[in-house]
């Protein structure tokens, strides 16, 4: 029963954090933090597969908590793997946000909010869907500090970066994302019917 329900949380966490990012992000070349931003400027600039670049840009990552937080390690790897694959199932959906967006702002508060619910879904099962998140966890444990604080700073580089190589993509509308990504992922993770994620909070 307990993998059952993990399985589950996997994947309607992963299916949330596709149609954020293809509903609601893509139709207004909108960015994301870390990885998954990363992947965002990759598929604005070449036209790349957003979920295939999360992949490239997570396994690397996935093999250093292999070889140095195993824990880290085992607390992903299924949840990059199967976000990666939904996210590039569910691109159809750019078409339809597309025609049904109502305004930029709108877009990518509601697209943070639901990744930010996918994202909190996952964790409270102790999944992360890995990328610079979890390079960010792994410094934060060696260096001892606030790992929140180092995942916010890879997040506003990401997004400071994207703004600047990208003309069509704003830094306002970007941080609305991140943040509305960030207080609904704690939130949610926070909340007093829910156990506490301990993987992500335990360095705090």
């Amino acid at each position: 029963m307990f993998f059952l329900q993990k399985a589950i949380r996997i994947i309607l966490g992963s299916v949330l954090v596709a149609v954020g990012i293809n509903y609601f992000l893509l139709p207004f070349n909108l960015l994301e933090g870390g990885a998954l931003g990363i992947s965002l400027i990759f598929h604005y600039l070449y036209d790349i597969k957003v979920g295939l670049t999360f992949l490239l840009i997570s396994l690397p990552i996935f093999f250093l908590a292999w070889m140095y937080y195993r824990p880290f390690f085992y607390n992903g790897i299924h949840g990059m793997l199967l976000s990666s694959v939904i996210i590039d199932m569910f691109y159809p959906l750019r078409e339809w946000g597309a025609a049904h967006a109502v305004s930029p702002l709108l877009s990518a508060a509601g697209g943070g909010v639901l990744i930010g619910i996918g994202v909190g879904f996952m964790l409270r099962s102790d999944i992360s869907i890995g990328g610079t998140d979890l390079l960010a966890q792994m410094i934060a444990r060696k260096l001892k500090i606030n790992s929140g604080v180092m995942i916010f700073c890879f997040d506003i580089l990401v997004v400071t970066v994207g703004s600047l190589v990208l003309q069509s993509a704003s830094i306002l509308l970007s941080v609305t994302t991140v943040l509305s990504v960030g207080v609904t992922a704690s939130l949610l993770v926070a909340a007093p019917s829910f156990r506490r994620e301990r993987l992500h909070y335990r360095n705090h």
